[in-house]
């Protein structure tokens, strides 16, 4: 591992950019190379075994071709599905995954009434049953998967008349149990967090793990002696499905997205 090698992020779209513009406050020397899968999402709509065949084939591509130091799997429902298969067969990688912020939403809840938005897939995985056993047994914490609003990300649509029904439809069963906590468990749904909060109001909290993640990321490459110094990151990003659409969808939430490849994996 060298300090010079990019660190690879990857999502079945664009919502893995939560993730990467945390990290590139945290990481500023660091380049990146940002895989979105764009032409298969949603991941949540999808088999284990066609997500586990994709994180294969995108890792592959990602520390073979490009010659990544580091892969974040910035995407819950990937995370959930194949983190522990890639690293099983790759022992000696340096693999990060996301996971809904269950931890400090149960530490920090008042009234222990949290509610907890994904894809539906990460809802019902074993690995947020195991999250929900670890932290969350003193606490009530509802729930929801949310099929549509990973689309209205990828669609740019993030404050329409679309977005707020379907958020409304999710969010106001748990409003009317009382949450004061949230939970947003899909990587996409901190682009909704202005609607969101206009809908839930100042009385409850929103969690994402962006924060935590990048940190994660920072000690392991520091312990590794592979963090990169004076040196301006940049950035490259590969899209299956590569269209105009999903190029201006991916400027309006990273302005210099500039330099974009089609992802042919």
């Amino acid at each position: 591992m060298r300090q010079n090698q990019p660190i690879g992020f990857f999502d079945s779209g664009w919502g893995g950019l939560s993730i990467m513009k945390t990290a590139r406050q945290i990481l500023p020397s660091e380049d990146f190379i940002y895989v979105a899968d764009c032409a298969n999402a949603p991941y949540g709509d999808r088999t284990h075994e066609f997500i586990v065949d994709r994180a294969r084939k995108i890792a592959r591509f990602l520390f073979e071709s490009q010659q990544v130091k580091a892969l974040v799997i910035a995407c819950n429902t990937a995370t959930a599905e194949a983190i522990d298969t890639l690293r099983k067969e790759l022992p000696q990688a340096l693999i990060v995954g996301v996971e809904p912020a269950v931890k400090p939403a149960v530490a920090l809840s008042k009234k222990q009434c949290i509610g907890m938005i994904s894809t539906t897939r990460t809802a019902t995985s074993d690995r947020y049953r195991q999250l929900l056993k670890r932290y969350g047994q003193n606490s009530h914490i509802l729930s929801t998967g949310c099929p549509g609003l990973m689309d209205c990300v990828e669609a740019g649509e993030f404050d329409t008349a679309t977005t707020r029904e379907l958020l409304h439809r999710y969010l106001d069963p748990m409003l009317e149990a009382g949450i004061d906590t949230l939970v947003l468990g899909c990587t996409h749904y901190p682009f909704l967090s202005d609607t969101i909060s206009s809908i839930v109001g100042p009385e409850v909290t929103l969690y994402e793990p962006s924060l935590a993640v990048s940190r994660r990321l920072q000690m392991l490459l520091k312990d590794a002696h592979a963090l990169r110094e004076n040196h301006r990151g940049k950035e490259c990003f590969y899209v299956s499905g590569l269209n105009e659409q999903r190029k201006s969808v991916a400027r309006r939430l990273w302005r210099n997205a500039t330099l974009f490849e089609n992802l042919a994996v």
